[in-house]
Order: C-alpha cells, then sequence, then structure tokens
C-alpha cells in the first residue's frame, strides 16, 4: 500500500502562495482550418490545460487566495463541478481545508476527484445548484468559513480578467490584435472576467454562447432583466437558471455583448470537431462557444481580423459520455 503524504505549508509560503496566481498561463493556439473558414486569424485560448480542467482557476484561485491573506483556515463552495474543483485544488495548494456541496446530479466521478485527488470534504445536498448553494451558505455560517460563490463576486471576476491580459500578450508578441473573443456564460463569472478585461477598447465585440435549456443569459438579456429558466440542456456546467444581475447590467451597459444560442446538437458536433482538431475532449458548456466557429457564425463575426475562442474546458465529461451524447443527438 502507498503511503500517504500530508501536505505542509509555512506560514511564508502561504504568504508567497497568496500573492502569485494559481493558475497557468495557458496556449494560445491558431486554428487552421477555422482561419481558412472564416478568412481571418482564429485562435483556442486552451483553458482546459489549467489543472483542475476548466477556466474556473484563474478567478476562484483568487478568491481562495484572498481568503487565506485574511486568515481563512479553510473555504466552502457550492458546485455542480468545476467550481468546486477549482476551490480545492486552491485549497490544497494553499493548505487550507474544502468543504463541497453538490447537488445529486453531480457525476459520481466529479465526487471521487474532489475527495481522493484534493481531500475535500463532499456534502451531497439538493436536486440542482440552487439547492446545494443554500445549504453552502448555511455550512458557511456554521463553520465561520468563506463561501467561494461559483461565478459571483469581484475578486474571481479580476481573476477571469487574467485570459484577456495574456491573449493581449501572446497575440501582441505575433503582431496581431484580438478584435471578437467568443466565450460560454452560464452564471456570468467568465464573461464578467473577459469584459473586465477588454476594458473600453471599441474595437473588441464580444460573443457570449449558450445552449437552448441553458440560455437564461441570453432570455434575460433580451428582457433587459433576470430571467429564471429551467435548465434542461445537457450543457449543465452553464445550468444557472438566472444570471448574475450585476454581470447583465455591465453587460447591457458595454454595447460590445451579442449573446448566441445553440443546441445540445451543435455544441456536441464542436466538442467532437475540437476533439478531431485538437485531440482534446471538452464539455458541451464550452462545445456551445466553439459551435459559434465550427457551425454558422454569428454575423458579428464577419470581416472580424483575428477572433480567439475561450477554450474554458471543464472536467464534468470523459469519452464514455460525450460517446453517449453523440449516439444521442448526431
Amino acid at each position: 500500500m502507498a503511503r500517504r503524504t500530508t501536505l505542509v505549508i509555512t506560514a511564508a509560503a502561504v504568504r508567497a502562495l497568496t500573492t502569485t496566481p494559481l493558475h497557468d498561463v495557458t496556449p494560445l493556439i491558431r486554428s487552421a482550418p477555422l482561419s481558412t473558414k472564416l478568412g481571418c486569424d482564429v485562435f483556442f485560448k486552451m483553458d482546459c490545460a489549467q489543472p483542475p480542467g476548466s477556466f474556473k482557476l484563474r478567478g476562484i484561485g483568487a478568491t481562495v487566495s484572498e481568503a487565506v491573506a485574511n486568515g481563512a483556515d479553510g473555504v466552502v463552495s457550492s458546485s455542480g463541478g468545476n467550481a468546486g474543483l477549482a476551490t480545492a485544488h486552491a485549497a490544497r495548494t494553499l493548505g487550507i481545508a474544502c468543504t463541497v456541496v453538490l447537488p445529486t446530479t453531480t457525476p459520481e466521478s466529479v465526487r471521487r476527484t474532489l475527495e481522493r485527488d484534493y481531500g475535500a470534504k463532499v456534502v451531497v445536498e439538493g436536486g440542482v445548484w440552487d439547492e446545494a448553494n443554500e445549504r453552502a451558505k448555511q455550512l458557511a455560517q456554521e463553520s465561520h468559513r468563506p463561501l467561494v460563490h461559483p461565478f459571483e463576486g469581484p475578486t474571481t471576476w479580476t481573476g477571469h480578467a487574467t485570459v484577456v491580459a495574456e491573449v493581449d500578450a501572446q497575440l501582441g508578441a505575433l503582431g496581431l490584435a484580438m478584435d471578437a473573443i467568443v466565450c460560454c456564460v452560464g452564471g456570468g463569472g467568465l464573461l464578467a472576467g473577459v469584459l473586465e478585461g477588454v476594458g473600453d477598447r471599441d474595437d473588441c465585440v464580444v460573443v457570449a454562447a449558450e445552449t437552448v435549456g441553458a440560455d437564461s443569459f441570453a432570455k434575460s438579456f433580451a428582457a433587459r432583466k433576470p430571467v429564471t429558466i429551467p435548465i434542461t440542456s445537457i450543457a449543465k456546467s452553464l445550468g444557472a437558471g438566472t444570471p448574475s444581475p450585476t454581470v447583465l447590467k455591465n453587460a447591457l451597459a458595454s454595447n460590445r455583448v451579442h449573446p448566441h444560442v445553440v443546441s445540445d446538437a451543435a455544441a456536441v458536433r464542436a466538442c467532437v470537431a475540437f476533439a478531431d482538431e485538437r485531440r482534446v475532449l471538452v464539455e458541451p458548456a464550452c462545445g456551445a462557444a466553439l459551435a459559434c466557429l465550427y457551425g454558422e457564425p454569428p454575423s458579428v463575426l464577419e470581416d472580424r481580423r483575428c477572433v480567439v475562442v475561450e477554450v474554458c474546458g471543464g472536467a464534468v465529461v470523459g469519452v464514455e459520455q460525450m460517446n453517449a451524447w453523440v449516439g444521442e443527438l448526431l
């Protein structure tokens, strides 16, 4: 039997880690077939390569680091998957405790990863994320530990904004500049970070992609107020029934955000096309963004010179599950 080791981090190491980002700088890769298709430069920002498998570590890593800097000895998360994995990864790196509340719909593989690989305590509560989040709030209050929200919070948003700073630097080294970025949107945390990163540059549009049945942001954007919908899409990582009111307000005020909704089938088809091109598997939530390029591109991408797709990744998928979706939808 392999010996189990205990992670010990000194106070000095914690101080150093809380001032150093926990996420990796990820590759920016030009897509030859999509560049030919759109008649411009198309790049993948490969945040699927982050250690826990998704972009979430950018913002959530910053939030957990902030909690440790403020004296927290542990954190509580509510998540159906990727946010919980990012929180647990950050907590383990910083040597603090972590409790993750999962809804019953979360795959067992995620629970095993949280407990086995990250040493997190897992609580299963409720059939949907909203119910899990209520239990997480209660546990955070009882334990006097901060709640790490999956998509809300200025520190989380600023952490996600680092993706734009990296893209700008990577494209700048090639003598290029981004004039469109495509990202998926669930609760809105990634979109908030992208908007913060893009700032007030007038020449850059933002495509916010969702799937039918998880398109609460698009419906809210059209109504110009938060709208709550039942989640029926297979893209469960987009499964916030109501988007962040603050993110929605910022998106409406920016005049650069363009919602785009695709079918589950289009998202899965894009996942397969991406796997064929890059030999990498991502969730249908990420497939929603990829479908904006592999499928019929939204009109706002016409005449763009340099388009970046935020490949947000997602750890809640495997070959068997993807094959099941392909058999069902394609």
